[in-house]
Protein backbone atom coordinates (compact mmCIF):
# COMPACT_ATOMS: atom_id res chain seq x y z
CA UNK A 1 0.00 0.00 0.00
CA UNK A 2 1.22 3.66 -0.87
CA UNK A 3 -0.45 6.36 0.81
CA UNK A 4 0.19 10.35 0.45
CA UNK A 5 -0.45 12.13 3.67
CA UNK A 6 -0.65 15.90 2.25
CA UNK A 7 -1.32 19.21 4.32
CA UNK A 8 -4.32 21.18 2.09
CA UNK A 9 -6.30 20.38 -1.10
CA UNK A 10 -4.72 20.44 -4.35
CA UNK A 11 -7.25 23.34 -5.88
CA UNK A 12 -6.22 23.55 -9.27
CA UNK A 13 -8.17 21.44 -11.66
CA UNK A 14 -5.42 20.67 -14.22
CA UNK A 15 -3.26 19.43 -12.08
CA UNK A 16 -5.92 17.32 -10.09
CA UNK A 17 -6.44 15.67 -13.68
CA UNK A 18 -2.79 14.81 -13.50
CA UNK A 19 -2.24 13.38 -9.96
CA UNK A 20 -5.28 11.53 -10.38
CA UNK A 21 -3.59 9.79 -14.06
CA UNK A 22 -0.73 8.74 -11.98
CA UNK A 23 -2.82 7.26 -9.05
CA UNK A 24 -4.24 5.23 -11.95
CA UNK A 25 -0.85 4.12 -13.73
CA UNK A 26 0.29 2.97 -9.84
CA UNK A 27 -2.74 1.18 -8.83
CA UNK A 28 -1.78 -1.48 -11.51
CA UNK A 29 1.38 -1.59 -9.13
CA UNK A 30 0.18 -1.02 -5.79
CA UNK A 31 -2.80 0.33 -3.84
CA UNK A 32 -2.56 3.80 -3.28
CA UNK A 33 -4.53 6.10 -1.32
CA UNK A 34 -4.34 10.14 -1.16
CA UNK A 35 -5.07 11.76 2.46
CA UNK A 36 -5.73 15.21 3.07
CA UNK A 37 -6.03 16.92 6.15
CA UNK A 38 -6.39 20.30 6.47
CA UNK A 39 -4.45 23.41 5.66
CA UNK A 40 -4.59 26.01 8.29
CA UNK A 41 -4.10 29.48 7.94
CA UNK A 42 -0.90 30.84 8.50
CA UNK A 43 -1.00 34.88 7.39
CA UNK A 44 2.50 37.01 6.60
CA UNK A 45 1.56 38.99 9.68
CA UNK A 46 1.70 35.85 11.93
CA UNK A 47 4.43 35.78 14.89
CA UNK A 48 7.03 33.12 15.21
CA UNK A 49 5.00 31.63 18.10
CA UNK A 50 1.69 31.62 15.78
CA UNK A 51 3.35 29.60 12.90
CA UNK A 52 5.25 27.02 15.18
CA UNK A 53 1.45 26.25 16.58
CA UNK A 54 0.26 25.98 13.03
CA UNK A 55 3.02 23.64 12.57
CA UNK A 56 2.52 21.77 15.10
CA UNK A 57 -1.26 21.49 14.56
CA UNK A 58 -0.37 20.53 11.25
CA UNK A 59 1.91 18.21 11.90
CA UNK A 60 -0.30 16.22 14.64
CA UNK A 61 -3.28 15.73 11.81
CA UNK A 62 -0.50 13.96 9.62
CA UNK A 63 0.69 11.91 12.44
CA UNK A 64 -2.81 10.45 13.37
CA UNK A 65 -3.44 8.95 9.90
CA UNK A 66 0.11 7.32 10.18
CA UNK A 67 -0.16 3.37 11.28
CA UNK A 68 2.84 2.08 13.56
CA UNK A 69 3.48 -0.73 10.70
CA UNK A 70 4.24 2.46 8.01
CA UNK A 71 7.73 3.39 6.62
CA UNK A 72 7.47 7.11 6.45
CA UNK A 73 9.24 8.67 3.91
CA UNK A 74 9.33 12.67 5.00
CA UNK A 75 9.65 15.10 1.87
CA UNK A 76 12.10 17.46 3.56
CA UNK A 77 14.33 20.13 2.35
CA UNK A 78 17.08 18.64 4.47
CA UNK A 79 16.27 15.02 3.65
CA UNK A 80 18.81 12.75 1.36
CA UNK A 81 18.28 13.22 -2.61
CA UNK A 82 18.27 10.26 -4.76
CA UNK A 83 18.20 9.64 -8.14
CA UNK A 84 15.35 7.53 -9.94
CA UNK A 85 17.26 4.78 -9.66
CA UNK A 86 18.20 4.98 -6.65
CA UNK A 87 14.40 5.50 -5.02
CA UNK A 88 13.18 2.72 -6.80
CA UNK A 89 15.79 0.72 -5.05
CA UNK A 90 14.86 2.33 -1.96
CA UNK A 91 11.01 1.41 -2.44
CA UNK A 92 12.31 -2.09 -3.05
CA UNK A 93 14.13 -2.43 -0.16
CA UNK A 94 11.61 -1.02 2.28
CA UNK A 95 9.15 -3.61 0.76
CA UNK A 96 11.61 -6.31 1.14
CA UNK A 97 12.53 -5.74 4.70
CA UNK A 98 10.39 -3.14 6.34
CA UNK A 99 6.91 -2.60 5.72
CA UNK A 100 4.74 -3.25 2.64
CA UNK A 101 3.03 0.06 3.67
CA UNK A 102 4.58 2.97 2.67
CA UNK A 103 3.64 6.13 3.74
CA UNK A 104 4.98 9.69 1.92
CA UNK A 105 4.07 12.96 4.23
CA UNK A 106 4.10 16.26 2.31
CA UNK A 107 3.98 18.61 5.34
CA UNK A 108 2.66 22.45 4.58
CA UNK A 109 4.06 25.25 3.62
CA UNK A 110 5.63 26.03 6.91
CA UNK A 111 7.19 22.80 7.64
CA UNK A 112 6.70 20.04 10.09
CA UNK A 113 7.00 19.53 13.60
CA UNK A 114 10.23 17.62 15.48
CA UNK A 115 7.53 14.72 16.30
CA UNK A 116 6.55 14.30 12.76
CA UNK A 117 10.16 14.43 11.54
CA UNK A 118 11.16 12.06 14.25
CA UNK A 119 8.82 9.43 13.37
CA UNK A 120 9.71 9.36 9.76
CA UNK A 121 11.98 6.75 8.70
CA UNK A 122 13.36 8.41 5.94
CA UNK A 123 13.98 12.11 4.82
CA UNK A 124 13.73 12.70 1.31
CA UNK A 125 14.29 15.88 -0.67
CA UNK A 126 12.82 15.79 -3.83
CA UNK A 127 15.08 18.62 -5.37
CA UNK A 128 17.28 21.21 -5.13
CA UNK A 129 14.56 23.58 -6.44
CA UNK A 130 11.62 24.87 -3.94
CA UNK A 131 8.35 23.79 -5.64
CA UNK A 132 4.24 24.59 -5.27
CA UNK A 133 3.05 21.49 -2.40
CA UNK A 134 0.27 20.89 -5.26
CA UNK A 135 3.13 20.25 -7.69
CA UNK A 136 4.99 18.44 -4.95
CA UNK A 137 2.06 15.91 -5.27
CA UNK A 138 2.31 15.36 -8.97
CA UNK A 139 6.24 14.79 -9.29
CA UNK A 140 5.86 12.59 -5.86
CA UNK A 141 3.38 10.42 -7.83
CA UNK A 142 5.28 10.18 -10.98
CA UNK A 143 8.37 9.43 -8.91
CA UNK A 144 6.66 6.55 -7.53
CA UNK A 145 5.07 5.15 -11.27
CA UNK A 146 8.64 5.73 -12.45
CA UNK A 147 9.81 3.46 -9.45
CA UNK A 148 7.83 0.96 -10.42
CA UNK A 149 8.26 0.66 -13.90
CA UNK A 150 12.28 0.43 -13.02
CA UNK A 151 11.78 -1.83 -10.76
CA UNK A 152 9.82 -4.14 -13.46
CA UNK A 153 12.35 -3.21 -15.74
CA UNK A 154 9.18 -2.13 -17.94
CA UNK A 155 9.92 1.01 -20.44
CA UNK A 156 9.14 4.05 -19.48
CA UNK A 157 9.81 7.91 -21.74
CA UNK A 158 12.62 9.45 -21.18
Amino acid sequence: MIRLICVGKCKEKALNQLIQEYVKRISGYSKIEIIETEELMAPQSNSAAQNQNVIEQESAQSLKKIKASDYVILLDLHGKTMSSEKFAAKINEIQTYHSSDITFVIGGSLGVSDDLRKRADFAWKLSENTFPHQLVRLLLAEQVYRAFKILRNEPYHK
